[in-house]
């Protein structure tokens, strides 16, 4: 009887903490979370050209959202919160699904993908990696002002000048804006991908989907990509 019990323990299947299918939600979830503060984040840059007046008010606006129901800068650290959660699981789930796509191929080598969606799936560990590299450049720059990141004229507060200070910077100014065209890939795969991981897999929701990706991930990167061009151009100081 024991042995049968100990046959009957040693059948049963490992329990992996996350499946492959919640992985995939989590990440599609996530995704779009990030997509949509890339794109509220998107537009409220465009108020840089409305002067510099009008964009220290909406920095200034952003840190005293819902108050007094939320103390100063409350909304902006739930928000910050949400979003290191978000990327915690998100590149989580990335790093399981890749382990595990290549434990399950072994020593046999993938067979070569082709078309425009195999080079996209290709593509998105790395242009994930770039993202986050700019990301933390970027809070380092913009947000904390720790130099050599952020420029010697970093002030808090002063969001508009400590912008245009950072664009002013070709280098700077030049890894944005490839971040930028990155981040495009990035956005449109990735919407694409979750809304077929979150089951719009019909022909008619897959063609509509690839549209608002489109329109979406271009928005995004003409919106941001515009403010350093300008500044090196001369347009915005």
């Amino acid at each position: 009887m024991t042995a049968v019990q100990d046959r009957t323990t040693t059948a049963r299947p490992h329990r992996v903490p996350v499946s492959n299918f919640w992985a995939k939600v989590i990440m599609a979830v996530t995704g779009l979370i990030f997509t949509a503060f890339v794109f509220v984040h998107m537009y409220g840059n465009l108020h840089i050209f409305q002067g510099q007046e009008e964009f220290d008010h909406y920095a200034h606006w952003l840190r005293e959202v819902l108050m007094p129901l939320v103390p100063y800068e409350g909304v902006l650290w739930i928000l910050r919160v949400v979003l290191l959660v978000c990327l915690v699981g998100h590149v989580a789930c990335a790093v399981l699904l890749i382990v595990r796509a290549r434990r399950a191929r072994g020593p046999h080598r993938r067979r070569a993908l082709s078309g425009v969606d195999a080079w996209f799936a290709r593509t998105m560990p790395v242009t994930g990696l770039i993202i986050l590299l700019f990301v933390i450049f970027h809070v380092l720059d913009l947000t904390l002002g720790v130099q050599p990141a952020a420029t010697g004229e970093f002030e808090a507060g002063s969001a508009y000048a400590n912008l245009i200070a950072s664009f002013q910077r070709p280098l700077v100014a030049g890894f944005y804006i490839l971040t930028m065209l990155v981040l495009t890939v990035h956005v449109f795969h990735g919407i694409w991908t979750a809304a077929h991981d979150l089951g719009a897999t019909g022909k008619r929701l897959r063609q509509i989907t690839v549209w608002v990706a489109g329109a979406v991930a271009l928005a995004i990167c003409l919106g941001n990509v515009s403010i350093p061009v300008l500044v090196l151009a001369g347009v915005l100081a």
